[in-house]
Parts: structure tokens; sequence; C-alpha cells
């Protein structure tokens, strides 16, 4: 079995074929249920599994002293994890409702929804998350959209999709589970030629000269392998996959860190994500390539 359709009763399993490490991270993904990524898509149903990039609204937010101040404050952490799924979207190029879109990596679907809401057209997300697809099938057939958005327990490397089936396709923080080679071969072949990727994720920095010891700890904590930024450069190149876009985002993304940190849904992993982008040694970037 390549994959499965899940509707609102999953049973928890792995796809095939399973490495015994997805194994472990469909495991890790079931059983995650963290308060910062439920209550912030509790405020307006979009369910993201992603940080956010610009500038904090400290008017919206108020003072601490408010009563409503920590409501306040997660709903400006939710429009700034949005505002980068909007970013994401901006650089899929043009797509209209007759066309298909591929999320690698889903999660609970927010960025699916918000695609399908701007552009009218079909958007296949795949998890190893039996869990995680039906949350987010859950959620589109309650918005009525679920005839153009589903998600799939799916192998991001192994998807049932036909060749040249995809207009676009991207991975939001999701990348760092997997090789990357193998992603962008599996990308290159379910994108039509001038299809458009997207990726945004946190890269540890060449320059640096290796991983730092915060951004092991990201590592540790996730349970993932992050790459560097030139390791998603060359692996695109082998696999037909041309950069039009290369987009620092670490500036941008610094003050959503810094007040997550001040919030009540700290998880211990702030202060790596502060610290490493500003000594450089990690960094945010936006990728769009497209398949030649």
């Amino acid at each position: 079995m390549t994959s499965t359709e899940i509707g609102t009763a999953a049973t928890a399993f792995v796809p095939s074929p399973a490495t015994a490490y997805q194994g472990d991270i469909a495991r890790y993904w079931n059983n995650e249920a963290r308060p910062v990524n439920l209550r912030l898509g509790d405020v307006d149903g979009l369910y993201h599994h992603h940080y956010g990039i610009g500038a904090v609204d400290t008017a919206a937010l108020g003072t601490p002293e408010d009563s409503e101040y920590e409501k306040k404050l997660i709903t400006e952490l939710h429009r700034l994890e949005s505002a980068q799924a909007e970013v994401l979207l901006d650089h899929l190029g043009p797509i209209g409702p007759g066309d298909t879109l591929m999320d690698a990596g889903c999660g609970r679907g927010g960025s699916m929804v918000m695609a399908h809401q701007r552009f009218g057209c079909k958007v296949e997300g795949v998890t190893l998350s039996s869990t995680q697809a039906e949350f987010g099938n859950r959620r589109v057939q309650e918005l009525g959209i679920a005839d153009h958005v589903r998600s799939r327990v799916c192998n991001m490397l192994d998807t049932p999709f036909a060749n040249g089936q995809m207009s676009g396709s991207w991975n939001n923080e999701s990348s760092m589970y997997v090789d990357l080679h193998d992603l962008f071969a599996e990308h290159s072949r379910v994108l039509k030629v001038g299809g458009r990727y997207v990726t945004i994720t946190g890269c540890w920095n060449p320059r640096y000269g290796q991983p730092s010891r915060w951004v092991s700890q990201i590592n540790a904590h996730f349970e993932c392998n992050i790459h560097s930024r030139r390791e998603y450069l060359r692996a695109m190149a082998d696999n037909r996959l041309v950069p039009q876009a290369v987009i620092d985002l670490t500036p941008d993304t610094l003050p959503y860190w810094e007040l997550r940190a001040t919030s009540s849904l700290v998880t211990g992993i702030e202060e790596a994500f502060i610290e490493s982008y500003k000594d450089g040694s990690f960094q945010y970037v936006l990728i769009a390539a497209d398949r030649v």
C-alpha cells in the first residue's frame, strides 16, 4: 500500500515503503498535540505546523497588564504564521482553478485551505501522520471544500500522483525529515514542465562551518536532520529544479520567535532558534524553483 485516504476514523500506521526512522517520525506526529499548534489554529480554524514572519503589531497587543493580553498575543502569533504561508503562496506563480497543487508534509492542512481559498484550485496533501490527515480532512469537510482539498497518509518520497500532474508543489518546514535528493526527485516527477516548487525551511549556514550546538539542539527536539543551504541548491540542480528566488527570511522570522518566547506556549526550543538566528549559524530561507 502506497497511501490511504483518511476519513473520520483513522488507525495510525506507517505507509510503505518505510524505514525505521519514518516509523519514528509517524509516531512522533501522531502523538503530537502541542498547544502552540492547536491554540493558534483555534483563532480562525487554520491549523499550521510552521513558524511566522513579519513585524509584530505592538498596537494590537496592548500591554501585559491587560487581562486580554495573552489572548491577543496568541492571535498575533497566528497572524504571523499565516503571513508566512501567504509569502509561500505568493511564490507559486499564476495558479488557476483548473490546477492541482501538492503540499508535501501537509500537517493539519492550514496552508492547503489557504491555497484553495486564494486560487480556487485542488490541493493534495501528504503526511506520514494519520492523526494529522484525519484532522485535516475533518476540517475541510466542515468548511465544505473536501471536494477540492484532501490529506493522505503517504510517504512524500513515493506519492501516488501521476507524472506531471501538479502545477505547483511545496514543503513548508517539512524537508528536514527526508533525503533532499529523493525529495526533489519526487517533486520533479509530479510537477509539469514549468511548474513551480517552493520551500520555506530552516537550514544551517555553510559559512558557519558546521551545524552549531543550537542547530543540534533543534534536531534533537524535533527528531529531524536539518540540511545546509548548499545541500538544497545542489539537490535541486540534480533534479531539474532551477531556483528563481532565494530569499533570506531570517530577519523576518526573529520577531515571531522573540514574541513566542514571552508567551505561555513556550516549548523550550525558543532560545535555540533565537540564538542561532542571531549568531548566523541558522537561517530561515525561501527557495522557489521551476521544473525544467
